[in-house]
């Protein structure tokens, strides 16, 4: 049997990547976003809505700030890696995608505070870059995967070409899920 070809150039790893859903899940949906980019702003509901009352579906997230088009896009993902840091990557990933329009520097250490984040690590990490490595690790990932634009979607490492809508991306999750069930059937299947 030929092997799948898989469009994602590299793997998710939950020790690694921001993971939102159980570790474990039969489905992965991944994104290569832009916190200023507002088709991934118009996405955010549609993923929360794919999630809800599902236990087999997990979510990732990739940084692809498009800074040419995107002037504030870079300093959102390194705000969202500094919050990471303290262990609040997921509240600060949801307030940049919230308010899209208000991402100068004060926005974000308003951000910090909200959310409960040391703001004095916090504006010091975004003035030393010290999410830069991480994000343009994403990037390089994304330029190896063909990714050149936002929001681009994986489904279990396969490119999602088809719109973002919910019902498209639940049509995906469902075809990715019923895959891995045979995949799975015919892996304990004896074929000598």
């Amino acid at each position: 049997m030929a092997e799948r070809i898989v469009d994602l150039a590299v793997d998710v790893d939950p020790t690694r990547d921001h993971v939102r859903g159980p570790c474990g899940a039969t489905v992965t949906v991944l994104e290569y976003g832009d916190y200023e980019c507002r088709y991934c702003g118009q996405a955010e509901p549609v993923i929360r809505e794919l999630l809800r009352g599902v236990d087999d579906v997990r979510y990732v997230w990739r940084h692809l700030p498009l800074a040419d088009v995107h002037m504030h896009a870079q300093i959102a993902a390194e705000a969202a890696e500094a919050a990471a840091a303290q262990g609040f990557y997921w509240q600060m990933h949801d307030l940049l995608l919230a308010h899209q329009g208000s991402l100068q520097p004060d926005d974000l250490s308003h951000y910090a505070a909200k959310i409960g984040l040391n703001t004095e690590r916090f504006e010091h990490d975004l003035r030393t870059r010290a999410g830069a490595a991480r994000v343009a690790e994403d990037v390089e990932s994304a330029d190896l995967s063909g990714v050149a634009g936002t929001p681009t979607f994986f489904i279990n490492g396969l490119r999602h070409h088809g719109a973002y809508d919910i019902a498209s991306l639940s049509a995906a999750v469902r075809d990715a899920r019923e895959r891995a069930r045979v995949g799975g059937l015919r892996a304990g299947v004896d074929t000598r």
